[in-house]
């Protein structure tokens, strides 16, 4: 029961224990991640489904992200359209049945085929799930309620990687079907509690629902005072029905296409750094580094797991403390060192079964896990979130976690390829896109801590460095153009006007762009 001194009936607000519930979703994604390398790795699934070569295991492991990245491009739509908890649930539904459908594999084309179920649920409810706690949680706790989701999937990655270190021992096949069965029941439990959970309350909100919105905010223990002065008040204007590729096309329209491409980049290039390099293929890398025994590289992987999770909850206590602007960038130089280090050793040949190199390989490892969790990790998906405007939140963000199964997929797939080919390829790769990323969020990754998502889009209109340079050529002639304007004329019954402001009135937020034009308008210059 609850300390009659509680505000709350709960022992937490319920906006927090909202937040906990999705977050489930998280640890799927995780568990998948941390134990399907070592499950390919037992000697008992090869004696099930067959030794795979370096190409298949690539296949094998990669399935998941793949077939994800579709759905995941259009679940936005659905999104917008029936809620996010409505999508969530089938989402999580299918990933179960996707699980169900590995475990009882009895060959490699139905194991194959499971994945492929998984990826497209996990496509489904995984994106959905970050916009979802940024538009129930308060202005000063976002931050934190959002990197739930990545903190859930560093305890998914250990808990699937010490599973397998409990299971490899088992002499049957269970050994490998049992991680399986956790999956299932993780499954079923995340599509329950979404069973109980109101919708957000800033969509019902877009859907012209005040008095639904009203009562999902009390049930959710929002702030009604925060609530009126940051959404409320806007007023109960329905946004219209897009199809999924006129909603596709909004995001790229003019007032939208910079958040839309700076979450597509963010995503894609977090994935790029080799963070799933490191999870999914971690019993090789350790293995590549000297350690032979099977139970020492499982055992140095579920230590690399815990130290990620023990990392990953100071980050997340802390998102809101310390600027996502700050994180991106320091944790993608640390990111990049350790790349070029481990990948300089390799090259050197200076890296055996014996040596202090091998330790340097090893350390190297765990500290760019650590990092990856305490950066890229929590910031990546808080940013791509709560960047976008309300009416394209969940289609821009989808978008980008499709990006994102579609970058995982190239890193999953390709990274035992690399490795056979060459032991120090990889990490050069992985160092040079982190350093690349680092670069580009310098220019243009303005900061968003502690402003309401209402209020961030106005970051947006502020120039940028470059930005600053075009307007200082401006004055000697370059990147001039002549402006034609037509004569005017008068209306067709029906027709559509987007008004767009130009010159200094550009800042006007994009959510005062008509989305109803997506399909058709007539510009006009406005001068003020």
């Amino acid at each position: 029961m609850a300390s009659s001194s509680s505000p709350y009936p709960y022992f937490a607000p319920r906006y927090v224990i909202a937040s906990v519930a999705v977050s489930l979703g998280g640890i799927l994604n995780g568990y998948d991640t941390g134990s399907i390398g070592a499950i390919t790795h037992m000697p008992q699934f090869a004696e099930s489904l067959g030794q795979l070569s370096s190409t298949m295991l690539g296949i094998t492991v990669s399935m998941i992200m793949l077939t994800g990245t579709l759905p995941s491009v259009f679940a936005g739509h659905f999104a917008d359209k029936f809620g996010r908890i409505s999508v969530i649930i089938p989402g999580a539904l299918l990933f179960g049945i996707g699980a169900l459908v590995q475990g009882l594999s009895h060959n490699l084309a139905q194991f194959i085929s499971g994945r492929a179920i998984a990826g497209f649920g996990q496509g489904i409810f995984l994106s959905n799930i970050s916009v979802y706690i940024c538009e129930i949680a308060p202005l000063r706790y976002r931050g934190t309620l959002a990197g739930l989701l990545q903190l859930m999937a560093t305890a998914g990655v250990c808990f699937g990687y010490f599973t397998c270190y409990g299971t490899v021992n088992i002499k049957s096949d269970m050994a490998w079907r049992l991680p399986y069965i956790l999956q299932c029941t993780f499954s079923a439990i995340l599509a329950w509690s979404c069973l109980l959970l109101p919708d957000s309350p800033r969509w019902l909100m877009l859907q012209g629902k005040q008095i639904e919105a009203r009562r999902a905010l009390e049930r959710l223990d929002f702030n009604m005072v925060e609530a009126e002065r940051d959404f409320l008040m806007a007023g109960t204007e329905q946004t219209p029905s897009l199809s999924p590729w006129q909603s596709f096309l909004l995001l790229f329209r003019r007032g939208y296409r910079a958040r839309t491409v700076l979450a597509l980049f963010i995503l894609g290039m977090v994935q790029l750094s080799g963070i799933d390099a490191i999870t999914y293929y971690a019993p090789i890398l350790f293995e590549q580094a000297g350690l032979s025994s099977a139970n020492a590289s499982f055992l140095a992987s579920g230590l690399s797991s815990i130290l990620m999770l023990a990392i990953s909850i100071p980050a997340f206590l802390l998102a809101d403390k310390w600027g996502r602007r700050t994180s991106a960038i320091c944790g993608g130089l640390a990111l990049a060192a350790c790349m070029f280090l481990m990948g300089a050793l390799y090259a050197a040949g200076v890296v055996h079964p014996y040596g202090i190199a091998r330790w340097v390989v090893i350390v190297a490892v765990f500290v760019f896990g650590l990092t990856y969790c305490a950066t890229w990790g929590i910031v990546g998906k808080i940013y791509a979130s709560e960047i976008q405007p309300g009416h394209t939140r969940a289609a821009a963000n989808c978008v980008a976690m499709g990006l994102c199964f579609g970058t995982n997929f190239l890193v999953a797939i390709l990274t035992p390829i690399l490795l056979e080919a060459s032991a120090f390829g990889a990490y050069f790769l992985f160092g040079g896109l982190a350093l690349g990323t680092v670069i580009v969020l310098a220019a243009y990754m303005p900061e968003t801590r502690g402003r309401s998502l209402e209020n961030i889009q106005e970051a947006f209109h502020r120039p940028t460095p470059f930005s600053n340079l075009a307007q200082f050529l401006r004055p000697l002639g370059f990147g001039t153009r002549r402006r034609v304007h037509p004569a005017p004329r008068e209306l067709a019954a029906g027709e559509e006007v987007e008004m767009e402001p130009c010159g200094e009135t550009g800042a006007v937020a994009a959510s005062a762009v008509s989305v109803e034009t997506v399909s058709r308008s007539m510009r006009i210059e406005v001068l003020v």
